[in-house]
């Protein structure tokens, strides 16, 4: 059997870093207020020259390097995310350009918080069914474009960044498992309100930001979270014990160690960036497991469960060996 295995992780962040005390200068709140609610203590904020593609080049040439693979062989690329530069041409499209990647596929995948999740199951069924040598697989955001700075309730929570991997064909264990979910009839709980076909009227007045409604979207977070871990480790008969690392979504703190509680996984086998990147929507898995192969805490042959969840709803879950 041939799987789809990462072959190398890379990741980027913009160079301006905002911190909970210096949102206490921008809004009513608190570093303790923030930090109680999310675990959030600071985040990178995208600045001047700094957009979704450029930081997609950057954490891609990290993931290229360490897979030790030319983007001339790169024979796809899907890029999961909600703020491409352009409209179109897809930013899949910008970032091979940009890389020299130029004639392969070019995609991208908009699933909210969940797109890299979901642009991993694409790319994994395309290695598998030997459609594919190489692909790069992407999530990057620059969230901070549409964040509504005046609104506490959500300008604490949300940070920009990139994280990319290189997916190859292995006959050792690779991707074991994808799930992917979506429940459209949510989709008031957490969304952006306006668009191309329905008209940018609320953008144009300066009151088209981020809505969420936290608390309902926390309970449905849990619960969904809780039953794909429990359905992708029933499917592979691979059991809690037998998992190293859980990297989540990095959106809320409490979202996460409620999860694991569920599930018995102790905290020492979660990886958390959220303190440090803040919610960076489909970047977040990508930028957490770069982060944690990078300091040592994830090894070849590590068992990986990834989860993540976003507006839409649309919700997922990887089970894999790095």
């Amino acid at each position: 059997m041939t799987y789809a295995r990462i072959l190398g992780t890379g990741s980027a962040l913009p160079k301006k870093i905002l911190t909970n005390q210096d949102l206490e200068r921008m809004v009513e709140t608190s570093d303790e207020w923030i930090r109680t609610r999310s675990g959030i203590e600071r985040r990178h904020i995208a600045g001047e020259g700094e957009t979704t593609a450029t930081l997609a080049e950057e954490a891609s040439r990290a993931a290229l390097e360490a897979a030790g693979v030319e983007a001339k062989d790169l024979d796809m690329i899907v890029v999961g995310t909600t703020t491409p530069d352009y409209i179109f041409p897809n930013v899949g499209t910008v970032i091979q350009d940009r890389l020299g990647a130029n004639g392969c596929a070019a995609v991208s995948c908009e699933a909210a918080c969940s797109g890299f999740i979901y642009a991993l199951s694409i790319a994994d069924k395309f290695i598998r069914l030997g459609e594919a040598q190489h692909i790069l697989v992407v999530g990057a955001e620059t969230l901070s474009r549409f964040t509504d700075w005046s609104d506490r309730s959500t300008c604490v929570l949300f940070g920009d960044g990139a994280g990319a991997v290189v997916l190859g064909p292995s006959e050792e264990t690779g991707i074991l498992k994808t799930n992917l979910y979506a429940d459209g009839s949510h989709r008031d709980k957490l969304y952006f309100p306006s668009g191309v076909s329905k008209g940018f009227d609320d953008l144009k007045s300066g009151k088209d930001f981020v809505k969420m409604r936290g608390n309902e979207v926390y309970k449905f977070a849990v619960r969904e979270f809780i039953n794909a871990a429990e359905k992708i480790l029933a499917d592979t008969g691979v059991t809690v014990d037998q998992i190293d690392w859980y990297i989540p979504h990095q959106a809320n703190l409490r979202i996460i160690e409620a999860v694991a509680k569920r599930l018995g996984l102790p905290m020492e086998r979660v990886v958390l960036t959220i303190q440090d990147h803040g919610n960076t929507s489909a970047a977040s898995v990508p930028l957490a497991l770069d982060t944690a192969v990078r300091d040592g805490r994830v090894k070849r042959g590590d068992m990986l469960l990834f989860e993540a969840f976003g507006g839409g709803f649309t919700w997922g879950a990887v089970l894999l060996r790095y």
